[in-house]
């Protein structure tokens, strides 16, 4: 089951890659980025067992397309070592939205025979500008999630708003549904300050409504990011 979803994932970004190669090969846009940061959260869980975070990644784009890497250390206490995802999806504008429609594939460097870690999903997403603030929604679907569990979604609402020149203030809510673990929601608001034009920090606290998890429990986290 995850070869077959990688194995998608894989024709769906290489399927991208043609297609943004081919939409505008005088207009292909190149981005890097770096970030360090005190703890690795995704969906309010701990990747690195509470330890720092070194990442960086790789983003073209061409025209509405785009494709991208990006990797990081993790910690699962098994042997895993990375995390390194693979993404690809297309951006337009409709009724004063922007929308992302898009396919991510999560694969990890190390993980144990049996483990069952790697999975793939699929993005829908959504937001809008009002003077300096910014809302949105998004929605992921994997077939076969991570681990033991099979179907899986998760919705996230989000904003930003920008009250100075170089200073932001961002939050998001999100509700993971899992078809055999419990179902959970996490949250998170943080600051972020740009130090230059490439170079940013951001302070953030995140949470969750799990008991009885140290990965999953409250913290603030510190992290500092270029993009080039």
């Amino acid at each position: 089951m995850k070869m077959t979803s990688a194995c998608a994932a894989a024709a769906a970004i290489f399927a991208l890659t043609g297609a943004a190669s081919t939409a505008s090969a005088q207009s292909v846009d190149v981005a890097y980025n770096l970030a360090l940061t005190s703890d690795y959260i995704y969906r309010g869980a701990s990747q690195t067992d509470e330890k720092p975070a070194v990442s960086g990644g790789i983003d073209v784009s061409a025209g509405s397309f785009y494709v991208g890497t990006w990797a990081s250390n993790v910690k699962f206490g098994d042997g895993t070592d990375a995390e390194i995802d693979l993404y690809g999806g297309y951006r337009t504008e409709a009724a004063g939205y922007a929308l992302d429609l898009g396919v991510v594939g999560y694969f990890y460097v190390g993980e144990p025979s049996g483990s069952d870690y790697e999975f793939v999903e699929f993005k829908a997403a959504a937001s809008r500008a009002i003077g300096p603030a910014t809302v949105g929604a998004a929605v992921f679907y994997s077939p076969d999630f991570y681990g033991i569990d099979d179907e899986a979604t998760y919705l996230e609402v989000n904003a930003s708003y920008s009250p100075a020149d170089k200073w932001s203030v961002s939050g998001a809510v999100g509700q993971q549904w899992l078809d055999v673990n419990d179902d959970y929601l996490n949250w998170n608001l943080g600051v972020g300050y740009a130090l230059s034009p490439v170079l940013s920090v951001d302070v953030r606290y995140h949470d969750t409504d799990v008991d009885g998890s140290d990965l999953y429990g409250s913290r603030v986290v510190a992290s500092l990011k270029t993009v080039f």
